[in-house]
């Protein structure tokens, strides 16, 4: 059963992952949290794969799954996440030069953070991700609070929300293993994979939201979208 629930969870996340960013690129042209999302959704795929073909952590699979693991919490899910948001609160929207430079940093981050793996806790990558995703976290609380201000308080509270629970499976990650899990920290990853497929798909509905009350209040031209959904 907990290995149903862990499939179930992943191709939950790849889905997210792969049509919220499809939707984020083709609808707005915002490639900073389109690339990022099909990253993750990659690095879910990637993980599925190691999964279901070895579980051996000497496989190749494990390398790259710790890579993309690190690409997104310290440099994707976080600074990159939130410049593709502040397209819609700021109306910010980089060049293609700082868009690469930014996935670039994020990958050397990647790469760098590979030497800190194993099953030992290493405080000092860990707790950089913890600081790293309460400073998000700052900024996604005045996310949700813009959504509340232009009255998508439906949208503000499931935000605030998956933020809340996207944190706790931050400060979980390395600090506090759930008791009675397992050792590929299966009841884990159920509950990180859901949390970052539900993340995905809300920050995806609060954008559009915010998108759309810039276009209605003439403070950005519309989108691709077929019709204007209203907030």
């Amino acid at each position: 059963m907990k290995d149903l629930l862990f499939m179930l969870a992943d191709l939950w996340m790849m889905f997210a992952g792969f049509y919220f960013g499809w939707l984020f690129i083709r609808r707005y042209n915002n490639y900073l949290l389109g690339l990022e999302w099909i990253v993750v959704a990659t690095s879910g795929t990637n993980f599925l794969l190691w999964a279901l073909l070895s579980g051996d952590e000497g496989n190749v699979l494990y390398d790259i799954a710790y890579f993309f693991d690190a690409f997104s919490r310290s440099i994707g899910i976080t600074l990159i996440l939130v410049m593709g948001l502040m397209r819609v609160t700021h109306r910010y929207k980089p060049s293609v030069a700082v868009d690469v430079g930014v996935f670039a940093l994020a990958t050397g981050a990647g790469l760098y953070l590979q030497q800190f793996r194993g099953h030992e806790l290493h405080v000092g990558p860990a707790t950089f991700y913890v600081v790293v995703n309460v400073l998000t976290t700052v900024f996604l609380v005045y996310f949700s609070w813009r959504l509340w201000k232009i009255g998508a308080k439906r949208l503000a509270v499931a935000a605030g929300l998956a933020t809340a629970a996207a944190s706790v499976i931050a400060i979980t990650y390395d600090f506090f293993p759930i008791p009675g899990d397992d050792e590929h920290r299966t009841l884990f990853y159920i509950a990180a994979l859901t949390t970052w497929g539900v993340q995905m798909c809300v920050y995806y509905l609060a954008y559009r939201a915010l998108h759309n009350h810039n276009v209605a209040i003439g403070a950005e031209p519309a989108s691709k979208e077929p019709s204007v959904v209203r907030a």
